[in-house]
């Protein structure tokens, strides 16, 4: 192997051997160290690929994505009518996006949350032994919000319960692999700011974060404000999604508590993109850009300090695709001023590290499942050259794709 990038690592590794099996990798050696004789034929002296042009990486891991939307989607109108299938037509739909993702490379999601159990329904299908071909997904079921507040559309009321605890073991019982929160609103893109105060409080956000520990599942909190961001720092959630106007002590804390960053930049992106088509005058679209550079600033400032960056697009918001939309977004974190290796760490090993999947995948490393990718077309260049032809390797299984994908439904 030319090139290998195992997914953790600062440096790449060069004339790599990597032996695996249809069950995990059993031998990674770097600098030309070639593996035990045990772990090879009888007889064989060479090995069964050469590929010193190429490079080896993790299969992807998208790390913020509601399967139950179709991203792609940019009428506003279709959009709404989408939502008025019911379960079973959501959960289809989910279900036929979620197999397309293994020839993007994408080989696990981390699901962000719905009302209507679709999550819910694919992380049990995945734990089946007879699962279909699909990235390994888990999800939290219903997000976490106050009535009345931002969220009803992919979440249940804190007020259905008589504590924040009780609201966290109806969530466990129901299947959750995580808790979702959503502790603020969004952005105004008229006025550039989130306008909204934070809908939990500190002692809200910690009962419930105390109570997901105490459950073994980790918590992840949509916030967005330094407000907001303030109280999540503050009540000990596993990460902040989204992050928009964080400020620079904030990510030096966020580092030191090792809690995470998903910075989503692709859904704000594409409202400058597509500007004309949802009336955006001169000024929102100058608010829009200024959010997105100060968030570029405070991406970089993050991987100066060490802060745990993680990617993940918002796939299933609006022009958001999901995994073109995952490649948008890892494009967006290199734009931003990420070197490339540290945005490939982002979307494998780091993210696979942090948030501790069932199955243990995202590095090139011995005990590790066989999921991932082979390309001539390297990815430290660009990562834009993960969306060109590729080999993705899925459980062993090899899938050879070119750089053309199939959109619709996505």
């Amino acid at each position: 192997m030319g090139t290998l990038l195992d997914g953790t690592a600062a440096t790449p590794a060069r004339d790599a051997h990597v032996v695996y099996d249809r069950e995990c990798i059993r031998f990674v050696g770097r600098d030309g160290q070639t593996p035990p004789r045990e772990l090879v034929r009888a007889g064989q002296v060479v090995p069964d690929l050469r590929a010193p042009d190429a490079t080896l990486l993790p299969g992807l891991i998208e790390a913020h994505a509601h399967l139950f939307l179709e991203g792609g989607e940019l009428n506003l109108d279709r959009r709404a009518e989408y939502l008025k299938q019911d379960a079973a037509g959501l959960l289809a739909a989910a279900k036929t996006r979620l197999e397309k993702l293994v020839r993007f490379g994408v080989t696990a999601v981390r699901d962000a949350g719905d009302k209507d159990g679709v999550g819910l329904a694919l992380s049990k299908l995945n734990r089946q032994a007879e699962r279909p071909l699909m990235p390994c997904l888990d999800s939290p079921g219903a997000a976490i919000h106050h009535r009345g507040r931002y969220g009803s559309f992919m979440g249940g009321a804190l007020e259905d319960y008589a504590s924040p605890a009780e609201c966290v073991q109806a969530r466990v019982a129901a299947g959750a692999d995580r808790i979702k929160l959503i502790p603020t609103g969004i952005i105004n893109f008229k006025q550039g700011a989130v306008t909204t105060e934070p809908q939990m409080t500190v002692e809200e956000l910690r009962q419930l974060a105390a109570a997901a520990t105490a459950a073994g599942r980790q918590t992840f909190a949509h916030a967005s404000g330094d407000a907001g961001i303030e109280r999540v720092i503050e009540s000990g959630i596993d990460s902040v999604e989204h992050g928009f106007f964080v400020r620079d002590d904030q990510l030096t804390r966020m580092r030191d508590r090792r809690i995470a960053w998903v910075p989503t930049f692709a859904p704000v992106q594409l409202q400058v993109d597509e500007a004309t088509r949802y009336g955006w005058d001169a000024q929102v679209v100058g608010n829009l850009q200024r959010i997105l550079d100060a968030h570029a600033s405070s991406l970089v400032k993050a991987h100066a300090l060490g802060v745990l960056i993680i990617a993940g697009s918002d796939a299933g918001s609006c022009g958001v695709a999901h995994g073109i939309g995952f490649f948008r977004e890892l494009e967006l974190m290199e734009s931003a001023g990420l070197p490339s290796l540290a945005v490939i760490n982002a979307a494998t090993g780091v993210s696979a590290g942090r948030l501790g999947f069932r199955e243990r995948f995202g590095r090139i490393e011995r005990g590790c499942l066989s999921r991932f990718i082979l390309t001539r077309h390297s990815p430290l260049e660009t990562v834009r050259n993960l969306r060109r032809a590729k080999t993705v390797v899925f459980d062993g299984v090899p899938l050879v794709t070119d750089d053309s994908y199939n959109p619709p439904g996505l």
